[in-house]
């Protein structure tokens, strides 16, 4: 099998080498030719779907062009040959029967006495997923996408229907086909029974009922709408079977604890015990993780996390997430699984809003079992770290919905960040103005004052202020009136990252250090902790940082500034080439930040590439007319590193921007 278009493209030339095409139209029109197999197409069709508005002259050149570029890979017939042939009107892909697999996917269907676990192992996702297909031809590959999407549905209930026992081969080519199903589609009904049934083949009632609440949870929050009645029956079916297990054990009873003592009214957090789906041998490494992760999240001060003996009481039960959230009196439930099967390991994560039963954040993590604790410790540190920020935007949506009157200092904080993500002087003023509000309720609020002292040490740093200079004294002022913030990490991480805008490196890492000390799973502490490396003169420390930053929080709405900051590192160290790549995926993604335009500028001019450097200078300018190289120069982060400021500063020069 020389050709695989599901899940994603690739092709193998008959020497054994991977095709690599000389564009991506070769590339689709290769792939609209496997789809239509041996009845082709109509060259007229195919010119004007691929090359539309071109003319008819134009569109059927490039057409031959493309042809010719698969043919320089595929030149020969024959029987077990991959070749192009048609005439005037139409061209067809020939090739063997078990060449392509969706060929021999869809023929092994159609047998119906195939090996149902082979097909689904090739069903590695849908038609060219992850390929980047242009406007207009997503139209032309869409019904095919469709259409054996539905035809990996159909296999996948069958399969789970006719499971023969547990730790069957075909037990297991199922769930990795649920699995797959469920990745670009988390409301695939068919996909979510299936795995309800695999937990209930093994035993894990809990499992599969928990399998049926996330369902139920995803298809409200993506679609709004309930389960269909053949996934509520097998709920239903199950619940049952298990004893009714949907309430705690009347021998156990749990007792609800007191929120009063939290400042500002923190949110809440129970790590509940982890659903074992391995031998028994191994509830002592599922125990282990949620003892870890429980340890993690209470070192975060951003919120309260209920104790690890009030979590367990509810082990060997399934609890509706509701009830927990009452009994224990908590806004978020973090629940998951545990499986080893054979070398290797997989945790499963989900946070829940114990209110409404949504979905706020899921992941799964593998890994070796040869040092099963040390994978113990980094799955804890990953999930902590992505659990801080999933819950930090629940309490930011939670305080949009509040009317103004009921606001207080806490809500008002939690107004502010999404506009000190905003990267644009207008959110930034905005954050100012909430920041400011929040400690005219609460003077003593330090995290309030140290996020003030962020907002502005950026006006200064990111050029947004007439008076750089102004604005950096107004963060220093917020950063001692922030008083005693020494045991939260969040406002050690920001005012540290003042004082590092400010030039102040040396007591800015202090600061970090501090941060670090209390929540080692800080991602934003980390990056910071990146940035102060750069502006110290110590980029080749910096990378591991950033690297940290990012595995704990990749989804992070500063995950920009960390890509930013490894750039910076490489083009420091010599790797121009590598950070010039890395300012233009940022630009890609989010060309509404200035600041990328500026290292764009500067290092595709250091690495020769004056093109692109004035292209990034000239778009530059036209977000910050008022930019020039001398207010750029003054900034205190180049107190450390005057060699590097004065490459910068003739850098910019060549790409065109103004000295004055």
């Amino acid at each position: 099998m020389r050709i695989r278009l599901l899940g994603g493209l690739e092709v193998t030339s008959a020497e054994g080498q991977p095709v690599r095409f000389a564009t991506r139209k070769s590339a689709l029109l290769f792939a609209a030719l496997v789809l239509a197999g041996p009845r082709g197409h109509h060259r007229e069709r195919l010119a004007e779907g691929f090359w539309p508005g071109r003319g008819d002259a134009q569109s059927r050149n490039s057409l031959r062009q493309a042809l010719a570029d698969i043919r320089r890979w595929f030149p020969a017939a024959g029987s077990a040959a991959i070749s192009v042939e048609g005439d005037q009107e139409t061209v067809a892909l020939t090739a063997g029967p078990d060449e392509a697999d969706i060929w021999l996917f869809e023929r092994k269907l159609a047998e119906g006495t195939a090996d149902l676990a082979f097909v689904a192992e090739l069903y590695r996702g849908d038609v060219l997923a992850g390929e980047a297909i242009p406007d207009g031809l997503d139209e032309w590959f869409r019904p095919h996408q469709v259409r054996y999407r539905q035809k990996a549905l159909q296999l996948v209930e069958r399969l789970s229907l006719a499971l023969p026992e547990a730790g069957s081969a075909d037990e297991t080519a199922c769930e990795r086909l649920a699995e797959r199903l469920l990745a670009p589609d988390p409301t695939a009904e068919a996909a979510h029974r299936a795995l309800m049934r695999i937990h209930a083949a093994k035993g894990h009632e809990n499992a599969a009922l928990r399998q049926f609440e996330s369902c139920r949870a995803l298809l409200r929050k993506h679609l709004d709408v309930e389960p269909e009645a053949q996934t509520n029956a097998l709920a239903a079916a199950l619940q049952t079977r298990g004893g009714n297990r949907l309430t705690a054990s009347a021998h156990e009873p749990h007792r609800p604890i007191s929120t009063a003592a939290r400042p500002h009214d923190q949110p809440s957090v129970a790590v509940m015990p982890f659903d074992n789906l391995g031998g028994a041998d191994d509830e002592y490494f599922a125990d282990g993780v949620v003892e870890e992760i429980t340890a993690a999240l209470s070192r975060v001060r951003d919120f309260f996390v209920i104790a690890r003996q009030s979590a367990f009481t509810y082990k060997g039960h399934f609890v509706d997430v509701r009830e927990v959230g009452r009994e224990l009196g908590v806004a978020y439930v973090v629940e998951g699984t545990v499986r080893r099967g054979g070398n290797r390991l997989r945790i499963s994560v989900q946070l829940v809003d114990a209110e409404t039963r949504a979905q706020l954040w899921s992941e799964r993590y593998e890994g070796a079992t040869e040092d099963v604790f040390e994978f113990q410790d980094r799955i804890a540190a990953q999930v902590a770290g992505a659990i801080h920020p999933a819950i930090r935007g629940a309490e930011i949506e939670l305080a949009r919905r509040k009317p103004p009157a009921s606001l207080r200092a806490y809500d008002l904080v939690m107004r502010a960040y999404p506009n000190i993500w905003g990267r644009r002087k207008d959110a930034n003023d905005l954050a100012i103005e909430l920041l400011r509000k929040a400690i005219a309720i609460d003077p003593a609020y330090g995290r309030a004052h140290a996020l003030l002292a962020w907002c502005h040490a950026s006006n200064a740093v990111f050029l947004w202020a007439e008076h750089p200079e102004s604005e950096l004294e107004k963060a220093l002022a917020a950063v001692e009136a922030a008083g005693s913030i020494g045991d939260d990490p969040t406002a050690l991480a920001a005012a540290g990252w003042a004082l590092s805008m400010c030039g102040e490196q040396e007591r800015a890492a202090t600061f970090i250090e501090r941060a670090l000390a209390l929540d080692p799973n800080n991602a934003w502490a980390w990056a910071r902790r990146g940035w102060i490396a750069i502006y110290k003169n110590e980029a080749a420390l910096a990378l591991d940082r950033f690297h940290r930053a990012m595995t704990l929080s990749p989804m992070d709405p500063f995950a920009f500034a960390v890509r930013l900051g490894t750039g910076y590192a490489l083009a420091k160290t010599g790797s121009l080439s590598q950070a010039v790549t890395i300012a233009r995926e940022i630009i890609a993604a989010h060309p509404d930040i200035v600041i990328p335009y500026r290292y764009l500028a500067a290092w595709s001019a250091m690495d020769g590439d004056l093109e692109t450097a004035r292209w990034a200078a000239q778009k530059l300018l036209t977000v910050q007319p008022d930019f020039t190289i001398e207010r750029f120069r003054l900034l205190p982060i180049f107190r450390n590193t005057p060699e590097w400021a004065d490459q910068m500063v003739e850098a910019l020069k060549l790409a065109g921007l103004p000295e004055r």
